[in-house]
């Protein structure tokens, strides 16, 4: 029989759209469990901003999600996720789940030549999460870190293959290739979508690590091993919001999904972040 947390929905918060790339495994690894999304289009993006103040976004984007009865919290964003997470950890009763660690993890554990690849958008990659998440596991990794700002509106756009993609990928991706790795971890949401040119650019010899697979898999882990699973056989429900309101963001977003979203809903949340203590 099934507890009422079993029930509860799995909350997934990012400051966009990219996010519903994890969504999206979730969905495929999970089928059973409810998903509620936030997206905090409102306040997007979070790079540019301080550390403290993406803190304080997260902690608000989490209370919302709380106030919906989840069960557990993905940061699918990889800004919010390399500096919220110990303190939402500290703050909230429920599992806080983000999206560098297990793509760290998986990095480490499939490298041969210990010479790890890291692309992401610069906030992430000047962050160096991934390194230090990397190098905590194993400190004899070279890890090699590379920003591809235009793969994100290359993915917002659906340009996603073809001849201007690969001309790009292939400027971003080539010294890599000199540098004796055998494993790309996509340290950015968005780059899932064009994980097939990532992939041709560097060749079949390249593991590509993507973090919103592995987000999913680790999150069935923790929900089977705290007996928080809800394996129901009926079909999921899954509720989306925003806030704010973006004329693009069903289009765009059923790309990301990889599935139509029909509904959804506006929330105000922004007025009400308090900003944490220095």
């Amino acid at each position: 029989m099934k507890n009422d947390t079993q029930n509860a929905p799995i909350g997934v918060f990012d400051s966009g759209i990219g996010g519903l790339t994890v969504v999206k495994e979730l969905i495929r690894n999970l089928p059973g469990e409810d998903i509620i999304y936030l997206g905090d289009t409102a306040r997007v993006p979070y790079g540019t901003k301080s550390r403290r103040t993406v803190i304080a976004y997260s902690h608000s984007n989490t209370e919302f999600l709380i106030s919906k009865g989840v069960k557990l919290l993905v940061v699918a964003c990889n800004t919010a996720s390399s500096v919220s997470i110990p303190s939402l950890r500290s703050e909230f009763d429920i599992p806080v789940i983000g999206v560098i660690e297990p793509g760290a993890k998986k990095a480490v554990s499939v490298t041969k030549t210990e010479k790890i690849g890291i692309i992401g958008t610069p906030s992430t990659i000047n962050s160096g999460a991934y390194k230090s998440a990397i190098e905590s596991l194993n400190p004899n990794i070279e890890v090699i870190s590379k920003a591809c700002p235009l793969f994100v509106p290359l993915a917002d756009e659906g340009w996603i293959e073809g001849q201007i993609t690969e001309s790009i990928a292939e400027k971003y991706l080539s010294p890599f290739k000199e540098t004796g790795i055998d494993v790309l971890v996509l340290g950015c949401t968005h780059y899932p979508l064009l994980k097939n040119t990532i992939q041709k650019i560097m060749g079949d010899q390249i593991t590509l690590v993507d973090s919103a697979q592995e987000t999913a898999a680790l999150i069935k882990d923790i929900l089977i091993e705290k007996n928080l699973l809800n394996d129901k056989g009926t079909q999921s429900d899954r509720e989306f919001y925003l806030t704010d309101v973006s004329d693009t963001f069903l289009s765009v977003a059923g790309r990301f999904l990889g599935e139509k979203i029909n509904k959804i809903e506006m929330v105000d949340i922004v007025g009400t972040t308090s900003l944490p203590s220095p």
